[in-house]
């Protein structure tokens, strides 16, 4: 009796837990992708057409450079950038209603900063924000807190060593009391938790994987590249208990959030650089592998130890229509996805049957989201095409051109659509 109470307690807190990440899911936009992170808008009207003259509500210019997505707490937006060089790296804060910039300060200066790649930037990790607290990240040169309503810094850590080798990309999540953050660079992979009161480290897991790519001198080939990910983690529920679902170079895994334990791991040898979130349907995870050429993968989320590719639902090898960056987006048992490259694509995610794929156009980086029915592409170009979420044929509703292209994925919060280029952040609203 005494262990049916605990499994049904902890049953209880995950959906508690679960519960708390959709709270006020039409306002607020507390993470990437969204409340669930799942790039799901819980809005019913959000803007279909827009130009530089329809539909704007008001255009902030962003000084420097970012890839950041986001954040959104009730009347405060929050984002990260950094100078094109990587020395000075800047959390602002604008009002959400004005576009006025509230906060706009500098945390880290960096000496000698990393390599960044021109496909990213020195401010690509979005924050986390909940009531009161925002935290904000820059991968291993620097994670801050802030108190949301004065703007002091609560605590800083600068101390994390991991060689990212093109840039950080992975955004924080936040567990209970817990900061996750993972560090997968060409040196050192691991993830950690940080208390997320004071900063300190809770528990830190080294990736586990052997990559088998070590040169004949015993070091690793193309300086650790193929080491690196830049995917964002994401908590499941999976056989009724809370799992920790990252995603690093070679590898897909499952920890224990409370205590950093692997649970399980599926190896991928073929494919580095893991970039998108994972979406998770059931007990089933669902994951593309990344560079150079992805698979998409449907992992049972609910193994232990290591899986074979026999524990798979299914696998699609070497799929043209898979992203390498974007995240996919789960709708009504089906998902969709923009690759790199601009082919669109839906398969079912029971069976992984391809339904459709046509060319969108354009190149992406950015994550899809959903809402109301309809599915938003930013393009790096600037396009954002909105198609009806159907497996039933690519069917185009508009096409929307402004600004200098998206890098970052969208926000969303009521009923106005947030979009971050190059150098503006636009509202955009209907009349």
């Amino acid at each position: 009796m005494k262990f049916f109470f605990i499994y049904v307690l902890a049953a209880v807190s995950s959906a508690l837990y679960l519960a708390a990440s959709a709270s006020f899911a039409g306002e607020n936009w507390p993470q990437f992708r969204g409340p669930a992170g799942d790039g799901v808008a819980h809005s019913t009207n959000l803007p279909i057409y827009w130009s530089e003259n329809k539909n704007i509500v008001w255009k902030t210019a962003i000084h420097g450079l970012g890839w950041s997505s986001p954040v959104i707490y009730g009347q405060q937006i929050w984002l990260t950038t950094a100078t094109q060089d990587g020395t000075e790296l800047s959390v602002l804060c604008l009002d959400k209603d004005s576009g006025e910039i509230l906060l706009d300060q500098k945390l880290f200066e960096i000496l000698e900063p990393q390599f960044a790649h021109k496909f990213n930037s020195y401010a690509s990790p979005t924050p986390v924000i909940e009531k009161g607290r925002v935290y904000v990240t820059w991968g291993s040169p620097g994670t801050a807190c802030l108190d949301t309503r004065t703007f002091d810094v609560l605590w800083t850590r600068d101390d994390l060593v991991c060689d990212h080798f093109r840039g950080a990309g992975s955004s924080p999540i936040i567990y209970e009391e817990s900061l996750i953050l993972p560090y997968d660079g060409a040196d050192y992979q691991y993830i950690l938790a940080m208390n997320k009161n004071t900063g300190e480290t809770k528990w830190k897991t080294d990736r586990s994987v052997d990559f088998k790519d070590l040169d004949e001198n015993g070091q690793p080939k193309a300086e650790g590249d193929f080491r690196k990910a830049f995917a964002t983690p994401h908590i499941a529920i999976l056989g009724g208990e809370p799992v920790l679902i990252s995603q690093g170079a070679m590898a897909t895994y499952a920890y224990d959030p409370a205590t950093g334990r692997e649970l399980w791991r599926y190896d991928e040898h073929d494919n580095h650089s893991a970039s998108a979130r994972p979406v998770i349907l059931g007990e089933t995870v669902y994951v593309p592998t990344g560079f150079p050429k992805p698979s998409l993968l449907a992992l049972p989320g609910n193994k232990k130890g290591v899986l074979k590719e026999s524990d798979l639902h299914w696998k699609l090898a070497l799929n043209k229509g898979t992203p390498k960056k974007p995240s996919l987006q789960l709708v009504g048992g089906y998902l969709y996805a923009v690759s790199d490259s601009g082919i669109g694509s839906c398969w079912e995610a029971k069976s992984g049957e391809e339904k459709w794929i046509a060319r969108v156009g354009g190149n992406y980086s950015a994550s899809p989201i959903f809402a109301n029915g309809k599915i938003y592409f930013c393009s790096e170009e600037g396009k954002t095409t909105v198609i009806e979420a159907t497996p039933d044929g690519y069917k185009v509703i508009a096409e929307n051109t402004i600004g200098d292209g998206f890098m970052a994925s969208p926000a969303v919060s009521g009923e106005t659509l947030f979009l971050r280029s190059r150098s503006n952040l636009y509202a955009i609203r209907r009349p």
